[in-house]
């Protein structure tokens, strides 16, 4: 049975443990235990992450862009090329219009999370919340890709699929194969190329240890921006792979201290 007035207490005080057993009983073998796991568990791992991300200051201000890219047309700004057009006798074309766009985002993300081996109930967890923390950080843009071998797609950048259901998938992930973190890494920069973010930053939660054949170290060169979350007790990998790159690197002590990692290897 799953008790939810005790699980809401449970998690007030040992809120990584509980977050960790949740995640482990995503596989149980009650049906009824598992279905009630699964309703609830995404809702309590963005509820917990929202009440523990770091606030940002200042206030949202509309950017010009092209108007092919969408947003509201600034009339003023266009005003030289809608002349220039007239004058040639043809409409102008809508990569020479202002438009401003309040949507657009200034950071895209693209999750990658590294499945192979066991994915048991704290990685998962600490996964889980990764994938929420990226969410709620990024709103506009964010996607979240899941590798062992081969990366899977768990949430295309350009889908409108709801932070939940994400989370739901990422607490569905079975751990297993070799660790292809070249082709990840590929993946992710693929993902972010149809980003309209000014920034575009690839997040990888993995203890940097490939295990098939291909060096990774080209695919992350190539990588504009790649900040690495790591264990706090295996990060030693991760800290000379983000040093041969370039990349920040975050170590993750406590599963609901992602967020406040993640946000420092993003602004510091």
């Amino acid at each position: 049975m799953l008790d939810e007035d005790a699980l809401r207490d449970a998690l007030a005080a040992d809120p990584d443990d509980v977050l960790a057993l949740l995640a482990a009983m995503m596989t149980a073998t009650d049906e009824g235990l598992r279905a009630a796991v699964h309703r609830l568990a995404p809702k309590l791992v963005l509820d917990r992450t929202r009440t523990g991300r770091p606030r940002r200051r200042g206030v949202g201000r509309p950017q010009p862009a092209r108007a092919s890219l969408g947003g509201d047309l600034d009339v003023d700004a266009s005003l030289d090329a809608v002349v220039a057009a007239r004058a040639e006798g043809r409409p102008p074309g809508l990569d020479e219009l202002t438009a401003r766009d309040w949507a657009r985002s200034d950071l895209a993300l693209c999750l990658l999370v590294d499945r192979s081996g066991s994915m048991n109930g704290p990685r998962l967890a600490a996964a889980a919340v990764t994938a929420a923390a990226c969410a709620l950080r990024a709103p506009a843009e964010h996607a979240v890709l899941a590798f062992a071998r081969d990366p899977v797609v768990l949430k295309p950048l350009a889908s409108a699929q709801p932070a939940a259901r994400t989370v739901d998938q990422v607490l569905r992930l079975q751990g297993h194969g070799v660790t292809g973190l070249g082709t990840a890494l590929r993946a992710a920069a693929r993902e972010l190329e149809g980003s309209r973010a000014h920034r575009r930053v690839v997040v990888l939660l993995s203890d940097c240890r490939p295990t098939d054949d291909e060096d990774p170290l080209p695919a992350a060169r190539a990588i504009p921006e790649l900040v690495i979350l790591a264990p706090a007790e295996d990060d030693e990998e991760a800290r000379a792979f983000a040093a041969r790159v370039g990349a920040k690197v975050g170590t993750v002590e406590h599963i609901l201290a992602t967020p406040h990692v993640l946000e420092d290897v993003l602004t510091g």
